[in-house]
């Protein structure tokens, strides 16, 4: 502030030479992000974020903090037999009852699964105003037929009524619709009464869009809404997203707007109210919540402000953090609009710096005053049915004992303990490889400092096998990723502590200490000490296998002299495989299985030793594979059979057209080629053409598939189809052709609208002709589908987006590369009148136009069909009018109405009717041309067309659903 200000007595900031100055300070405590504990802070937890489910935390804690609801929840039957994951009405028990009795944010991975979501739903944001429709259907559907029957109804539904009534004759007609929630304009309008008075603003049919009344004709009417009854709980969604036609896009409204604290419906002597309503019920409303989107159109972040109580205590719930907030926060902060920052030179004369505020209110949530007692009710424990609240008790206790092992982790080794019944229960079933699922097996959480005979002890305790008869082996890891009984531990090692001796054994570093149990039994199967090993034992594991059965299972173990030959251990070999004494066998030797299998026979004249066989491997036993045939068994060895193991695969067909849902499974080899994969498929389905199939591959992230289909043979094999990138999916989505697809590929298919020259009609045809093919090709082929205005008419193929003309396709140009994705291929015939053009006549672009109210500066929209139109030199707008006005075949008194003008980048510049028009348009065609145009401004009255190729180019969001 200059001095010469502080001196001026006007300014009253001197009084008898005395200033005073005062300074308002606000000490806030700092706390960290990290440390902040919602639940101390607050008495609220929050939810966890899957990756992009903040448009679900905010809904979800708002309707938990509308206490009415959340005993409905309660309420709703399940059983303890019920799966959280499956069924929707546990999974948000579940997590009502976390957020009101836990002391740290709640996952909502239970809910999203009874939901039917998978991993890509998760990472997908959604619109929270979608959400809370698609969820309150579903929760209504569940309710049916139970004590809650009714809940969402009686919370959420209003009655709105659409009426019309004619002005000159004694015509009125009404229909009453429910409704759970009311959008409202935010564009245009200042707060929420100003949308609520746009609501009911009565619209007037008149002119060329009179009412067709019952008996009385085209009549000037009134329509309007007016609202029968209104909600205890009203959910009032904010329109901040818009199509903005001129930028050919999604935009969000971020403009100012307010909401108040109190509403008051039944203001201005009930205006917004229709003759039936009941008027003795006060619509009076509190806020209880606002719901808040901060970003742009393509994302951003959602969280809520909810006073729980509708007291003055306002929170902030975003995400796992709840904060305290005051009100201005909560209410005006939300209202949107722009903000600016104070001047850095206030002495300086220029001009504050203003910027938009992303982040506004996007649903407001009110409770009526005369029903908040009801609505904020009391929820306690004897609201929660038993079995629920055992179960997540049991699931707190289990919490909580896994929080204290993971913190006691370093004091503890997990020993891993595998037997040969282990084996027995494992091989052949769950695994094929190698010994055992060391995930499968008893494992024991031991303190470090333990010696390892007090461990011993355990194992004693657990498998009733006496301490002395214990031998335990330690795994190894080979150099081919095989894991095998490696060697016995020394009476040294078993003297040492555990922490010990899993540090020796344990070169990984993890917690984690691997042994095999070794039992030897006698005759009377009592277990026996186990004989002593000495340097030329080996120990190795046996398994069995059928070639009939085409069955592999574990029969014992045993150890054999390494100078020794398996012939010489036949007789015992036999017996352990349950064969007679002199049963001709096979052996192979299981040596690894990744990347490939590699099963080698043993040569039986060769001792073990010279077989370079050592302790843990492993020998796979058969019947002598001689004289059978491949009639008899498909995998008549051991290597034939594992390797058949390794490479099948499970794969899910899902039809293209429905990409959730598994159809059929068909188990396949991973080498299968193409051919074989088809061929599979087309067999399944009773499809004599194999070529007829075709597949596409699986996005693993999107869980969608992807974008382009496997060509004709363009996999080798069936692994390459599944892999994305370094992931193996087990999902394949195929669909039948009407043409095999190596013919199909070489052939270009085009949706083509055709607009016949004298009917109003559109009809869409779908042209396949050679990728080599022209447009004039294209035009041939048409000329035999569609019906001309006369057998020597000339058709043109055009390039039309977004109502107007972009290209005139040359006869020539080959149609590989043409684009029927994102622009409409439209065919016409020529007019006579533009075939003669002369030298100084010209074709304009000529489209149809309306501005847009709303916009601060002129801005047009185009619409409807756009068109060529031959001028002449010297003709004026009046004669072009005549013509245009033949062409469209328009009323007198519709045409009328209409205003032409001559647009050039979007700004029209208005005609008359002595205009000359070909003056304005530059002689020569050039790039750009569209956008120099005759514009023809009018209301858009045309019934809406739809293209089938255009039909989702800006479903920008995959739409919410519950599947379940």
């Amino acid at each position: 502030m200059p001095l010469s200000e502080l001196y001026d007595p006007g300014r009253g900031y001197l009084v008898n030479d005395t200033c005073i100055v005062e300074a308002d300070v606000a000490v806030r405590r700092v706390v960290d992000y990290w440390s902040h504990d919602s639940k101390k802070e607050t008495g609220f937890v929050g939810l966890k974020n899957q990756g992009a489910t903040c448009y679900m935390n905010s809904l979800l804690q708002t309707l938990y903090h509308i206490p009415y609801f959340r005993k409905a929840v309660y309420h709703m039957p399940t059983t303890e037999i019920d799966n959280p994951s499956a069924s929707i009405p546990l999974a948000l028990q579940s997590l009502f009852y976390k957020l009101q009795y836990c002391d740290t944010s709640v996952a909502t991975k239970e809910l999203t699964k009874s939901f039917g979501w998978d991993t890509y739903d998760s990472f997908m944001q959604h619109d929270v105003q979608e959400l809370n429709r698609v969820l309150c259907e579903k929760l209504e559907d569940k309710m049916k037929g139970t004590v809650v029957e009714g809940t969402i109804q009686k919370l959420f539904e209003g009655h709105h009524m659409n009426y019309l009534e004619c002005i000159n004759v004694d015509y009125k007609s009404a229909r009453k619709e429910s409704y759970y929630d009311l959008q409202l304009d935010v564009k245009g309008c200042k707060d929420i009464y100003a949308s609520f008075d746009k609501y009911v603003e009565v619209e007037r049919l008149e002119g060329d869009n009179k009412y067709h009344a019952e008996q009385y004709g085209l009549q000037d009417a009134r329509k309007g809404v007016l609202f029968i009854d209104f909600p205890p709980v009203l959910q009032l969604q904010l329109k901040r997203f818009e199509y903005d036609f001129v930028r050919d896009t999604m935009v969000k409204i971020n403009d100012r707007y307010e909401f108040p604290l109190e509403l008051d419906l039944d203001r201005e002597n009930g205006k917004y109210l229709s003759p039936d309503a009941d008027r003795s019920v006060r619509n009076l409303y509190t806020l209880h919540s606002v719901l808040v989107h901060s970003g742009g159109v393509h994302g951003g972040h959602y969280y809520a402000y909810i006073r729980p109580t509708l007291s003055d205590k306002w929170f902030k719930f975003d995400d796992e953090r709840v904060t305290k907030e005051d009100m201005k926060r909560a209410l005006e902060e939300q209202y949107g609009g722009e903000e600016e920052l104070p001047q850095t030179n206030p002495g300086f004369n220029n001009s504050p710096f203003k910027f938009t505020k992303y982040s506004n209110a996007y649903m407001l949530v009110y409770i009526r005053e005369s029903d908040k007692e009801k609505i904020i009710c009391n929820v306690d424990e004897k609201d929660i049915a038993e079995h629920l609240r055992i179960r997540l008790k049991k699931e707190q206790e289990e919490k909580e004992l896994k929080k204290k092992e993971k913190a006691e982790a370093h004091l503890y080794t997990i020993i891993k303990v595998a037997r040969d019944a282990d084996l027995v229960e494992q091989i052949g079933k769950e695994i094929y490889f190698d010994l055992v699922d060391h995930d499968k097996v008893r494992n024991f959480r031991i303190q470090k400092q333990l010696s390892f005979n007090t461990f011993k002890e355990e194992v004693a305790k657990e498998f009733g096998i006496p301490v002395q008869l214990q031998r335990f082996w330690l795994w190894a890891k080979r150099q081919n990723h095989t894991y095998r009984p490696n060697r016995p531990l020394t009476p040294q090692e078993e003297a040492q502590s555990v922490g010990q001796l899993r540090e020796v054994s344990n070169k990984a570093n993890n917690a984690e200490l691997k042994l095999f149990l070794e039992v030897a039994f006698g005759v009377d199967l009592r277990p026996i000490p186990p004989p002593e090993k000495i340097k030329e034992d080996i120990l190795l594991f046996f398994k069995l296998y059928d070639p009939l059965k085409e069955e592999l299972r574990y029969v014992g173990r045993l150890f054999v002299k390494g100078n020794s030959k398996p012939m010489e251990n036949f007789e015992k070999l036999n017996e352990m495989a349950g064969f007679a004494p002199d049963e001709e066998i096979e052996l192979f030797e299981e040596i690894k299985y990744d990347p490939h299998v590699m099963c080698e026979r043993i040569d039986m004249k060769l001792s073990f030793r010279d077989s370079q066989l050592e302790d843990g491997d492993i020998i796979c036993i058969q019947k002598s594979s001689q004289g059978q045939s491949s009639e008899e068994c498909r995998y008549p060895t051991v290597p034939a059979f594992l390797d058949y193991v390794h490479n099948r695969q499970m794969v899910r067909f899902r039809s293209l057209e429905k990409a959730k849902e598994d159809e059929f499974s068909l188990e396949l080899s991973k080498q299968n080629n193409y051919d074989e994969v088809v061929q599979s498929v087309a067999r399944h389905l009773g499809l004599e053409d194999p070529s007829k199939i075709r597949l596409t591959p699986h996005n693993c992230y999107s869980q969608q598939p992807k974008p382009q289909p496997i060509k004709y043979r363009g996999a080798e094999r069936l692994t390459d189809m599944l892999v994305h990138y370094n992931q193996i999916s087990d999902i394949l989505y195929y669909e039948v052709l009407d043409i095999p697809l190596p013919e199909l590929q070489g052939l270009k298919t085009l949706k083509i609208a055709f607009h016949h020259a004298t009917k109003d009609e559109v009809v869409i045809h779908t042209i396949r002709l050679p990728k080599q093919s022209t447009v004039g090709d294209v035009i041939s082929d048409l000329k035999t589908k569609v019906e001309l205005s006369h057998p020597d008419a000339e058709l043109r193929l055009l390039e039309v987006f977004y109502h107007k003309i972009y290209k005139i396709f040359p006869l020539h140009e080959k149609i590989e590369n043409i684009n029927d994705q994102y622009w409409t291929l439209r065919a016409e015939e020529i007019p006579e009148e533009e075939k003669n053009l002369g030298a100084l006549g010209r074709l304009i672009h000529v489209y149809h136009f309306m501005k847009d109210p709303a916009q601060n500066q002129v801005q047009v929209q185009n619409f409807g069909d756009p068109f060529f139109l031959a001028i002449h030199e010297g003709e004026t707008l009046e004669e072009v009018k005549i013509r245009i006005q033949k062409k469209l075949r328009v009323s007198d008194e519709e045409f009328s109405k209409w205003k032409f003008a001559f647009l050039s980048l979007g700004r029209p510049e208005y005609l008359q009717d002595s205009d000359i028009v070909s003056s304005r348009f530059q002689k020569r065609d050039v790039y750009g041309a569209w956008e120099q145009y005759l514009g023809l401004e009018h209301s858009d009255n045309t019934p809406k067309r739809s293209y089938a190729a255009n039909q989702n180019r800006h479903a920008y969001e995959k739409p919410v659903r519950i599947y379940n």
